[in-house]
């Protein structure tokens, strides 16, 4: 786990070097101060989905280069079997498998996100990011909080929101939950 937040940080410092940004430019980007970005940057700190498809947006880059280091390569389909997805495990409550990392130029980025349960007086990140979100759980039941408005979605429930609120979840009743995640 450990491993894949120090390689997400090399790519990004590497990032900046191939492209000459200011690391201040890219704090500005993901709303950190730079302390917090340099930190995560050295693999101190992980930066969220949301700050990686920001950066990735902004400075045409693919999210799979970001996340796994790796180019898509296909254009006309991507085939992912039944756990086969790129996988990254960046946070410990959090795993993010890729359902379509080798399709180039995609509109939306689909993910099989696992969350594992926390206490609830751990305190929840919100997040925020350009576009739009569909979520649907697949297993588990799901708080989900979008603006100052909290839902719990089960099994076969779906939302689709304004992916610029911020939001965050949590897995509820002590066990994971997993979901299908579709960022637009």
């Amino acid at each position: 786990m450990h491993d894949a937040i120090e390689q997400i940080g090399e790519r990004l410092r590497g990032l900046r070097d191939v492209l000459d940004i200011p690391a201040e430019d890219i704090a500005q980007l993901c709303d950190l101060d730079i302390d917090t970005y340099l930190r995560m940057e050295a693999g101190d700190g992980e930066l969220s989905i949301s700050s990686l498809q920001k950066i990735s947006k902004k400075y045409g880059i693919a999210l799979d280069v970001l996340l796994f280091g790796e180019e898509p390569h296909m254009s006309t389909y991507f085939l992912t079997r039944k756990g086969q997805g790129m996988s990254v495990e960046r946070r410990k409550e959090y795993k993010y498998q890729s359902l379509a990392s080798g399709f180039r130029s995609r509109t939306a980025d689909p993910f099989m996100v696992t969350v594992e349960p926390k206490s609830d007086d751990t305190p929840l990140h919100k997040n925020s990011h350009q576009g739009q979100e569909f979520n649907m759980v697949t297993e588990g039941t799901l708080e989900l909080t979008i603006g100052k408005r909290t839902l719990v979605l089960n099994e076969g429930d779906s939302v689709y929101f304004d992916a610029t609120q911020p939001h965050c979840m949590r897995a509820l009743n002590d066990k994971p939950v997993k979901f299908l995640a579709i960022i637009l």
